[in-house]
């Protein structure tokens, strides 16, 4: 049987597009039983109807708290019945009750080498400090921000020059094949 995976996605889904393809090609024994954001509209929400994936949308502005969008978001997830969640560019903080619904199951990628430059801004953070190198990272998600167990790592030269929005972009063309990669892996062996 395929893993079953639920994707959360914030944006463009571009990260979500390789996990599509990739089971499409059987590159992943997966299935992606649905895709999550918490913004109406976006384009990984579009990415996924074309594929036949079913959606959901649980925006924060819905909900009296963070609490009660956490326990709603947990919900949601939790009545897919997925072996694991894909948090695929989702730019909010998962709550304790849902990392708990899910223990060691929770995939994220970051655009940095964590530990160093977690959170929302890590391009502009890795930037602003001057690195040579940055990349991605695939990692667990934890109670903490950005600071679950690392799974694998991909390095980025920085470019003399280069700017925030070029460097994001090159680091995404090397975070699509690492996390496909990293969850067949994952799948592999929590399966086999």
């Amino acid at each position: 049987m395929p893993a079953r995976i639920v994707v959360l996605a914030s944006g463009s889904g571009t990260l979500l597009q390789s996990l599509i393809d990739a089971t499409a090609s059987r590159a992943l024994d997966a299935e992606i039983v649905g895709v999550g954001s918490d913004v109406a509209g976006v384009a990984a929400l579009d990415r996924a109807a074309r594929a036949g994936i079913p959606t959901f949308v649980e925006e924060l502005s819905a909900y009296s708290d963070r609490a009660a969008w956490n326990e709603a978001l947990t919900a949601r997830v939790v009545a897919l019945g997925p072996d694991w969640v894909v948090s695929a560019g989702f730019m909010r903080i998962l709550g304790p009750g849902f990392v708990d619904a899910f223990p060691g199951r929770i995939v994220n990628t970051h655009p940095a080498l964590l530990p160093s430059f977690p959170g929302a801004h890590a391009v502009r953070d890795a930037l602003a400090h001057g690195v040579k190198v940055t990349g991605c990272t695939v990692h667990l998600v934890d109670h903490g921000v950005d600071s679950g167990p690392i799974l694998a790592q991909r390095a980025v030269d920085v470019l003399p020059g280069e700017d925030e929005a070029a460097l994001h972009e090159r680091i995404k063309e090397v975070e699509r094949p690492l996390l496909v990669e990293t969850l067949a892996t994952m799948i592999g062996g929590s399966r086999g």
